[in-house]
């Protein structure tokens, strides 16, 4: 029993000197400052940034990949652009943690920050929605190039969508270009979000006592040789009031490409000027009858 005891408290010894040198080891480095304000730069907290880098590293690398796994080379491209910026934020922001975790007064550094970090952040908050929007942009697949929309009632065809901007090209070949957070703030019109067809109108008024079917036949004939307008689904009329002046109807039609449809919607007003001219059929202008009401005047009381 005695020789165990021996041994065991010898195993106790070799055990604690071999943790005192490791703790030694690892306290080794460079002392700067007295008292609260002491600050240690130790192999152990050198060795403790390096492993929190790799950690950290590694779950960046994580979450990049489970964000991009959907998105396309041009997208990944745009998204790793940013994904930069927030791998620097999270890299000081851990360093910062890391740093009070070993017992590293932080306090005054960050409050020297402070405000600095709040003028930058109040600056760059828009530019940071325009940010956050174009990432969303391109995980959800909400806007697309080549999807035709309409912003503050103008229409263009998107060209180009980068983090903070989208590019679009409008009817009459200008550039637009739209800060990414309006595609999540407002609401904007995607003619083409669930598929390229569109269906489009014509509205044209004729005269009282018109032959409403020989009107119809004409509106369909208008469109029947446009190769723009598509086939199926078929073009149709509507009747869609007796207004104050005329008959109201509605030639209705689809397109594959809504880009171009006032040109569309051009040529078929001049194709239905031309077919109700041949055959007779009035558009109106508005007309008002005024009753006259003759009747001796009031005489004068002087």
């Amino acid at each position: 029993m005695q020789e165990e005891d021996i041994t065991d408290k010898l195993s106790e010894v070799v055990k604690e000197d071999i943790w005192g040198n490791i703790k030694e080891f690892l306290n080794f480095g460079l002392h700067f400052g007295e008292g609260e304000n002491q600050i240690h730069i130790t192999i152990g907290l050198l060795l403790l940034v390096a492993v929190a880098y790799v950690v950290t590293r590694f779950l960046l690398k994580w979450v990049r990949r489970l964000f991009t796994r959907k998105m396309d080379e041009t997208d990944k491209l745009k998204f790793f652009s940013f994904f930069k910026f927030i791998q620097y934020v999270v890299y000081v922001i851990v360093f910062f943690s890391i740093l009070s975790f070993a017992g590293v007064n932080v306090t005054p550094v960050l409050a020297a920050s402070a405000a600095l970090l709040v003028g930058i952040g109040l600056a760059l908050q828009e530019i940071f929605q325009d940010v956050i929007g174009g990432i969303l942009i391109m995980i959800d697949k909400s806007l697309l190039v080549g999807d035709i929309v309409e912003v503050e009632g103008r229409v263009g065809r998107v060209i180009d969508i980068k983090l903070r901007t989208t590019r679009a090209l409008t009817r009459d070949d200008k550039v637009i270009v739209i800060p990414n957070h309006k595609f999540i703030t407002d609401s904007i019109l995607n003619y083409t979000q669930n598929h390229k067809t569109t269906r489009e109108f014509v509205a044209v008024g004729v005269a009282y006592g018109s032959d409403t079917q020989k009107v119809k036949r004409l509106l369909l004939e208008s469109v029947s040789e446009d190769s723009r307008i598509l086939k199926m689904p078929k073009p149709f009329v509507s009747f869609e009031n007796f207004g104050d002046s005329s008959l109201d109807f509605r030639i209705n039609f689809f397109v594959s490409d809504s880009f171009i449809d006032p040109y569309i919607k051009s040529d078929i007003r001049f194709k239905i000027d031309e077919l109700f001219r041949e055959n007779d059929i009035t558009i109106p202008f508005p007309q008002r009858d005024i009753h006259i009401i003759s009747g001796d005047l009031p005489s004068n009381p002087e």
